[in-house]
């Protein structure tokens, strides 16, 4: 729902919160005066930042995108909030500036708009180096400056658009840039409902109120980029097919347009496509197991495939039951899992059992609801990039039955279990160490996690420039298969001590030592004689204290937490990992 400009008011007036993290540092850059989108977005900024103090700093100049680009740089903040509209590819393309719209002028304006898109992609690119940048492209119409009729597309028109989406498909390829999506605006706003003729001729203002918090609403979802959902558990009967497997026979379920199911064949079409995307795919069903396996054998037109869902937990109890089976299974946190069932009472009785878990209910005999489903779903688990590591997720998770029969206590036996991994470690400081991942791993693990601190691009990029600055990057296989990058290390060399800020670790790397094999890296690669850590307690970071503890020797408080190398080395249990220097 839209806020009103009051609500806006108030929210951005709130008393900020008081924590340890630095403020939010966020800006605004426009080519019109900014008057009640700044308000807005300063609102929906605090929204999406409940717990960050934040500072806001609108744009200093009226009228001069690429002055207010290049004014940013020097500011270097967090993030920065761009909107462009077609005045600032060119002036004529607006109602401010008078000069005719005659064809050699139409003309001229289509010849001016790359040469503008072009200044802007430089400035905004040198931007992204150093802040994380949210685009919000044209929205308005375009003023009737061609000759065509209003319900027809002309060439000018044309062109002029295509450029500007050449222009954003570019910038949409640079990780550190996000841009809006125009189709993500209300429908209904599309004509008279986002542009305000009389604001614009008489304070610069282009925007209809509920217009400007749309765009702020949609930037500021663009900054904070919430991490998206790991993991989606499915019913199958009405749900994943139409009809009930206990009932209809495994020839009796369907999910195409000749039983008129093929709403639920795009439902299976869309889990397909986010398991192979890495997104973790499992199903719970009040069902008989061994007919719902024999179903999965024969059914070979099935869209989304017995090898794309792990685990299946069909069975007659509680569905609650059997979804923390599941979550526990992939080992994630419950706040990243999404359920879905056609039965009322069933979601209820997971959203009782589950709160954190997010549940929807299959919209049966609704193709229309179940569209909107999927947009629901995309949104949720929606990401800019795949990477290797999201692919391999659910295959290492199976692989890894054999590893949790170990034991994990830590005795003899468990050493020994290690011991026959044939287990490598690769370790990697170099430039490309820094990808994505990295980050992603930083922002998303919570179990073992040095002090819960979350890191902007713009904050990382900074922090790798630094040359006193540390990356390692850990990557893992064994003879279950490989993990990809699980650990990230990273911080300052200070003299003869290493100062870690932050170090998180993938909790499917827990019980293979490889967290020790992390520290007698960083020793033997500094030269380091102490290694300080910047620890902070988290209501999920106990892996990490329970280590700390083991290695220091100590109970921990918040703060420094030091580690000499000559107790590391008389505490480290045995490491029989083999060791790999991608960077040497």
């Amino acid at each position: 729902m839209g806020l009103r400009l009051i609500e806006a008011l108030e929210i951005a007036n709130r008393p900020q919160p008081e924590g340890i993290d630095a403020p939010f540092e966020l800006t605004l850059a426009c080519g019109f005066t900014p008057l009640h989108l700044a308000t807005f977005l300063h609102a929906r900024i605090r929204q999406q930042f409940p717990d960050r103090k934040v500072t806001f700093t609108g744009p200093a100049l009226y009228g001069d995108l690429s002055g207010n680009l290049k004014r940013l740089r020097e500011l270097k903040p967090n993030a920065a909030a761009v909107v462009i509209e077609w005045t600032d590819l060119d002036p004529r393309l607006g109602v401010r500036q008078l000069g005719g719209w005659s064809p050699e002028i139409s003309a001229g304006i289509v010849a001016n708009v790359p040469r503008s898109l072009a200044r802007l992609q430089k400035e905004l690119l040198d931007l992204s180096a150093i802040s994380t940048v949210a685009v919000c492209p044209p929205t308005l119409p375009l003023p009737p400056f061609s000759n065509e009729a209003g319900w027809q597309a002309g060439p000018s028109e044309l062109r002029i658009r295509a450029a500007v989406s050449t222009f954003l498909a570019e910038l949409a390829e640079r990780s550190n840039v996000r841009v809006v999506s125009c189709a993500a605006f209300p429908v209904e706003a599309a004509g008279g409902g986002r542009f305000d003729v009389r604001s614009e001729l008489d304070a610069g203002f282009p925007y209809t109120n509920g217009h400007a918090d749309a765009v702020a609403e949609l930037l500021a979802k663009a900054i904070r980029n919430a991490p998206p959902k790991k993991g989606i558990i499915t019913d199958l009967d009405d749900t994943l097919w139409r009809g009930i497997l206990g009932d209809a026979g495994i020839e009796g379920v369907s999910w195409d347009l000749a039983n008129k199911a093929a709403f639920h064949g795009l439902y299976q079409q869309y889990l397909a496509a986010l398991a192979q995307r890495g997104v973790l795919v499992g199903v719970v069903s009040k069902n008989d197991p061994k007919l719902v396996a024999q179903a999965f054998e024969e059914r070979k037109d099935l869209l989304v495939g017995r090898d794309l869902l792990f685990p299946i937990e069909a069975g007659w109890g509680p569905k609650s039951d059997a979804v923390a089976r599941v979550i526990r299974t992939w080992n994630i946190g419950i706040d990243s899992v999404v359920f879905v069932d056609d039965s009322p009472m069933e979601l209820e009785e997971v959203r009782t059992a589950h709160p954190m878990v997010q549940t929807f209910r299959f919209p049966v005999n609704d193709p229309q609801g179940l569209w909107n489903l999927l947009l629901e779903l995309q949104d949720l688990f929606g990401k800019p990039q795949v990477l290797d590591e999201d692919r391999i997720r659910a295959a290492s998770l199976r692989i890894q039955a054999g590893f949790e029969e170990a034991p994990v206590d830590g005795g003899p036996d468990a050493d020994d279990f290690i011991a026959e991994l044939n287990a490598e470690i690769t370790f990697d400081r170099s430039p490309q160490a820094a990808d994505a991942r990295a980050l992603e791993l930083l922002n998303k693990t919570n179990q073992f996690n040095l002090n819960g601190r979350r890191i902007e691009e713009g904050q990382w990029r900074s922090h790798l420039a630094d040359p006193r600055s540390f990356l390692l990057v850990v990557s893992y296989k064994d003879k279950f298969g490989p993990l990809g990058k699980i650990a990230v290390v990273t911080g300052r060399r200070e003299a003869e001590r290493l100062s870690v800020t932050s170090w998180v670790m993938s909790c499917r790397a827990f019980a293979r030592h490889i967290e020790h094999q992390c520290v007698r890296e960083l020793f033997e690669w500094s030269g380091a004689e102490e290694i300080e850590l910047e620890y902070r307690q988290t209501a999920r970071n106990g892996p990490t204290t329970g280590l700390l503890a083991a290695l220091s020797g100590s109970d921990l408080a918040d703060g420094p937490v030091r580690i000499r190398r000559e107790d590391f080395d008389s505490r480290c249990p045995p490491l029989f990992h083999t060791v790999v220097r991608s960077n040497e």
